[in-house]
């Protein structure tokens, strides 16, 4: 079953777009209300920056032939096992052949057993505190994801806590002050956005995204943005190769 384009603008604007991502929101855990706001807030920026979205939670997509279309693969609010055995092959044969990963939120919260998956993201996630303002910082104020945001950025989601500190294998473009909110458990250094390479690949994960509200949030989706195209390869990528 192919993926479905999902309609976001006019025939002119899909006619000849830069590029197309596939959004695979399927989940298996928990499944976040804020799925159907996460695709339209992509969709409207596929039609705003000239790039087309594909919409899909078939599993059955991830061949070597159903994701040869995209230059990007955005997982929205996955969570759990979502993909069998030759699914998963086709998918680290797209990344190590020049393919984009887009991870948002809890797509940290996906395929735990599958230590291929949490080298790509970068970690998995462990706990959270209740939804809360905090105060992000930037820390390279140069990536697409981050070069519009405030340095010091104040705003409220869901603050995961990881089980294990990524930044000795990604790039970290942007951490949590711990002291401006109730419940982060990683201390000083929490990294909160980051990007990677492997081998051809590219990988961008922000752990931003539980609310509905934040996919209205204009800075948010500026962040999502250079996420997805930093990924596909149209912007600057990431700064630092991450694990192998």
């Amino acid at each position: 079953m192919l993926a479905m384009p999902i309609d976001h603008g006019t025939a002119a604007e899909l006619a000849d777009p830069r590029f197309t991502v596939l959004v695979f929101s399927k989940t298996v855990g928990f499944r976040h209300d804020s799925i159907a706001q996460g695709i339209a807030a992509v969709a409207a920026l596929g039609a705003e920056h000239g790039f087309a979205v594909d919409g899909t939670e078939d599993a059955a997509y991830f061949t070597d032939a159903g994701l040869a279309r995209y230059r990007a693969v955005v997982f929205l609010n996955t969570t759990g096992e979502i993909l069998n055995p030759s699914q998963k092959a086709a998918f680290e044969r797209y990344i190590a052949s020049g393919g984009g990963f887009v991870g948002i939120h809890s797509a940290s919260d996906t395929e735990y057993h599958w230590p291929w998956y949490g080298r790509l993201v970068g970690t998995w996630f462990a706990s959270h505190p209740q939804i809360q303002r905090a105060t992000i910082r930037i820390g390279d104020a140069g990536h697409p994801s981050t070069k519009s945001l405030p340095a010091k950025w104040e705003r409220t989601d869901e603050w995961y806590n990881f089980r294990t500190n990524p930044r000795s294998a990604v790039h970290v473009l942007a951490t949590v002050d711990e002291a401006s909110y109730s419940g982060g458990a990683m201390g000083a250094d929490h990294p909160i956005a980051w990007c990677q390479t492997i081998g051809s690949g590219r990988s961008w994960y922000t752990a931003m995204g539980h609310t509905a509200e934040s996919y209205a949030e204009p800075l948010f989706r500026l962040h999502l943005l250079g996420g997805i195209e930093s990924a596909a390869g149209e912007a600057q990528g990431c700064a630092r190769s991450g694990g192998k």
